[in-house]
């Protein structure tokens, strides 16, 4: 039998669980860990200076501590300022990143109207507008930098209520009608924002397509094992899930249902307090 192989999903919060249960749901063979920099997040408020190394700090003592054989990163930030450092720092293991899904939505759209919603940074960043240019350049697009939507999610994700007007002022500047179209497609740029799709899809001023990108990091992850590594999937049935934080607190109890709500079988505090030079 085909040993399980081991996968690491790090971001900087909770909105990387929608990439693993993607994954979990090819990979159900894997053993899985967690990883969430919780003491860094939001990545969006650090200095590119020290984001970056933030990164390869946290996701280097996670290799130390678990030798995966590959590492998910479900995080754009992450991915888009520090993919290219972790690659140099660790040579010998296979990363697989996270892009806004403007490719797909650009794919979807009928009216050819489409929206980008994520961080400020991202929206901002010129890998985001090369994107544009190389998927969606027929297209009408809309970019939205939500300042306090990856937050949102994640008091959500804690047991906090998401007010319904403050996500709505989040969302709302991604609908747009021009010359009788409008937007009919939504491309998700945080992976914490799926963790909200139900409210999403309750407020939404009219119906869209919410275009997630787990699906295709999980088909990318699933690639790299299979393809690459030589790990194809089996009959093995590991351990439940384990849940990383770098934070010094216990998650409180809405967090610790919801990660057993997930499969997740323990959460392990790994303190990283985030220092600046």
């Amino acid at each position: 039998m085909a040993r399980a192989p081991k996968i690491l999903v790090f971001d900087s919060g909770l909105g990387g669980l929608t990439v693993y249960a993607e994954i979990a749901r090819l990979r159900p063979d894997a053993e899985y860990v967690y990883a969430a920099d919780e003491a860094g997040f939001p990545y969006g408020a650090l200095p590119e200076s020290a984001l970056a190394p933030r990164v390869v700090d946290v996701v280097g003592r996670m290799i130390e501590l678990f030798s995966p054989d590959i590492v998910v990163v479900a995080c754009n930030t992450a991915s888009t300022l520090a993919l290219a450092d972790l690659r140099a720092a660790f040579p010998g293991a296979p990363f697989v990143g996270t892009v806004p899904a403007i490719k797909p939505a650009a794919a979807h759209s009928r009216s050819r109207m489409i929206s980008v919603l994520a961080t400020p940074g991202t929206v901002a960043r010129d890998y985001t507008r090369a994107l544009i240019e190389s998927y969606a350049g027929d297209c009408k697009v809309t970019l939205v930098g939500a300042r306090g939507l990856a937050r949102l999610a994640e008091d959500f994700m804690q047991g906090a209520g998401a007010p319904d007007a403050d996500v709505l002022a989040e969302i709302a500047p991604a609908f747009v009608e021009e010359d009788g179209r409008r937007t009919d497609c939504i491309a998700l740029g945080c992976t914490h924002y799926p963790l909200l799709l139900g409210e999403f899809e309750r407020l939404a001023p009219w119906p869209v397509e919410w275009i997630d990108p787990a699906p295709a990091i999980a088909r990318r992850a699933d690639h790299v094992l299979t393809r690459e590594l030589g790990l194809p999937p089996s009959a093995a049935r590991p351990a439940r899930p384990l849940a990383v934080f770098t934070g010094e607190r216990e998650p409180k109890d809405a967090l610790a249902a919801a990660l057993r709500r997930r499969g997740f079988g323990a959460i392990r505090l790994e303190p990283m307090p985030l220092v600046f030079a």
